[in-house]
């Protein structure tokens, strides 16, 4: 399985945490291709045929972003805008993302019990994730459980380590193990 990871993060280099998921994936690049947005559009002048194209080429879809005011990074958003349009991406003649596999990895500074019905969020991380959810599914992809690192910024070196670590494994496993 080809995976491409996009990550959106405004800066990577002082993230702990995403850099850290990042740093555990090079470990083991066999078969997964990073994109750091922020790097490669610093004029946010997002090129939508090569994105389009790089989208064609891989398997599944890896969004990994922080979790900022309860979205995504502001270039990410600009991303969807300009890659996935009406008749590439959904709508009439829209059908190059059918069967794709998409997942969310993102980190928050919450803990998970604040992201959960009644927490200090008021809803679980799947209902703030829905908008990107039913973008894909409009897009006839499919949409895969989110990995999830709480706790971000009180994290450990061991414990981004660890989280590294999952989130390697996790985005390699196979469709019916994640879609169970």
């Amino acid at each position: 399985m080809k995976i491409l990871v996009i990550a959106a993060h405004p800066d990577l280099n002082n993230s702990r945490a995403n850099k850290a998921l990042l740093q555990g994936l090079n470990k083991n690049n066999d078969a997964i291709h990073i994109r750091k947005l922020y790097e490669l559009y610093p004029d946010w002048n997002v090129d939508t045929e090569k994105e389009q194209a790089l989208l064609l080429q891989y398997d599944r879809i890896v969004l990994q972003f922080p979790f900022y005011w309860y979205s995504c990074p502001p270039l990410l958003k600009k991303w969807f805008d300009d890659v996935m349009k009406p008749g590439w991406a959904y709508g009439p003649g829209g059908n190059r993302l059918v069967g794709k596999e998409f997942l969310i990895a993102t980190t928050t500074g919450g803990s998970d019990k604040s992201y959960r019905s009644g927490g200090d969020n008021q809803f679980t991380i799947s209902e703030l994730l829905r908008p990107m959810e039913r973008t894909v599914t409009k897009c006839k992809g499919t949409y895969l459980p989110a990995f999830v690192c709480y706790n971000a910024n009180a994290l450990t070196y061991e414990g981004l380590e660890r989280e590294a670590n999952r989130y390697a494994e996790h985005i390699r496993t196979l469709m019916p193990v994640l879609a169970h």
